[in-house]
């Protein structure tokens, strides 16, 4: 399966939509974890300095600065590698004691805490601290606060954390997404090969049940058969009805026609009558001939030439369906063009296929005024074969070639030139027996009719 057409497929929008409405909603629940995260540690921490502060401001209380000092020195020396960032000054910020060397250099919010730089003396590296500054009562300021450095690491661990837990998220999803849609592309394959089949005319193709459990796509396959079956019984009533007509009234066609042809045999050449049996004649020949035309579409259309397939030149067939229609061309002065020469060859029923090649011929000159061009010509290529058809006459508006191809279609609605609407019927119907298909192209002026074989 293409990943071009599965990337284009409703199925894998339908994911990408979920996909996204899903990770904007991790997103925003991750969001909300790290906010609460930070919220609570940054929380902790001014608890913690500030039960830090409540402590030595008793001890500011019991023993005046004295206290305060011995106390800050005592915890100093009993843990060095603390997080806790202690500073007492005079009230010109001259250092007294604690492990800072000076006053932070930056401003103090309204309610005394701050955030600022310091250099660690034992690890000769700067960290971020928070603190918050106490004025004792004789002036001396003092700073308690804590290093930051394990909660912005905290911090950091949690970015990382939720932006591979987005990635992870993302690419599950697609790989989800591609996987759901791959099975739901080869169940739709299903029905768009049944109905292609459909479309080229075979009527018996039905969509297969993949997955038997009566779920959408399996009620969306028995609903399309049931309407296949409808359809194929309404178009084999429709058929079987023009072969009726076809075989019923062929019979006493034939009989009044071989009549007439004895009636104008007793009439002598001065009758006036023998022009009117003349035309009568004509007459039943025409329907003959359209009864004998619809008989042979329904044998091609039900398959049966194609037991009687041998290898088919198509190059020796242009050329010799040209022979033959050569000699009508010049008579009605167009020019004639050949270009086949090149063997190609193809399974099919020589016949048939001359026939239908005849058929489009036989329009060409027909609708091609005096000095026009007809080109006849054979290619191919890796993909297909072809036969094509052009001319320069009035030709086929293109809203009109999907229908010319229909039993009985004429575009002159009043139907006064000769023909039954049944000759691009047949070409079509020899087609789709080959695997093939008539194709209809504007020649600007004229029509361009190709003849298509699969290779």
């Amino acid at each position: 399966m293409k990943l071009k057409a599965l990337l284009k497929s409703s199925s894998f929008r339908l994911a990408l939509i979920y996909l996204g409405l899903f990770a904007s909603s991790a997103l925003v629940l991750l969001g909300f974890i790290y906010w609460s995260t930070v919220s609570f540690t940054a929380y902790q921490m001014d608890n913690t300095i500030q039960s830090d502060i409540t402590g030595l401001s008793e001890q500011y209380r019991l023993r005046g600065v004295n206290g305060i000092v011995d106390s800050i020195t005592d915890r100093l020396q009993k843990d060095p590698d603390s997080s806790s960032v202690y500073l007492l000054t005079t009230p010109d910020f001259t250092p007294v004691t604690g492990n800072l060397t000076s006053w932070p250099q930056v401003n103090v919010s309204t309610d005394n805490w701050m955030n600022f730089q310091f250099y660690d003396e034992r690890s000769g590296r700067e960290f971020h601290a928070r603190a918050r500054l106490f004025i004792l009562q004789e002036g001396f300021n003092l700073l308690v606060g804590r290093d930051i450095r394990d909660l912005k690491a905290i911090h950091q661990l949690l970015k990382r954390s939720m932006l591979w837990g987005l990635l992870i998220i993302l690419g599950l999803g697609l790989f989800g997404g591609i996987i759901m849609s791959r099975s739901m592309m080869r169940r739709i394959e299903l029905i768009n090969q049944n109905s292609r089949d459909i479309i080229a005319g075979d009527l018996s193709k039905r969509i297969p049940l993949v997955r038997g459990g009566n779920d959408d796509i399996d009620q969306l396959a028995n609903n399309l058969n049931h309407m296949l079956d409808e359809i194929e019984h309404l178009m084999t009533g429709i058929q079987q009805v023009s072969n009726n007509i076809a075989h019923d009234l062929r019979t006493p066609l034939t009989r009044m026609r071989n009549r007439l042809e004895q009636l104008q045999l007793g009439l002598t050449g001065t009758n006036p009558h023998k022009p009117i049996v003349q035309e009568c004649i004509d007459d039943a020949d025409q329907l003959l001939n359209t009864f004998a035309a619809l008989l042979r579409i329904a044998r091609i259309e039900a398959g049966g030439h194609s037991t009687k397939f041998s290898s088919v030149n198509l190059s020796e067939l242009v050329n010799d369906a040209a022979e033959l229609y050569e000699v009508l061309a010049e008579a009605n002065g167009l020019e004639f063009i050949i270009e086949a020469s090149a063997p190609i060859m193809i399974e099919g029923d020589r016949d048939l296929l001359f026939q239908a090649l005849a058929n489009l011929i036989d329009n060409a000159i027909k609708y091609t005024p005096t000095k026009g061009k007809i080109t006849i010509s054979s290619t191919k290529n890796e993909y297909y074969s072809e036969i094509i058809i052009s001319d320069s006459g009035p030709g086929i508006p293109v809203a009109e070639h999907e229908k010319v191809s229909q039993r009985f279609y004429r575009l002159e609605s009043s139907r006064n030139t000769p023909g039954s609407g049944l000759g691009l019927s047949l070409v079509k119907a020899v087609a789709l027996l080959h695997r093939g298909k008539l194709l209809l192209a504007e020649n600007s002026p004229g029509l361009i009719a190709t003849l298509r074989f699969n290779a």
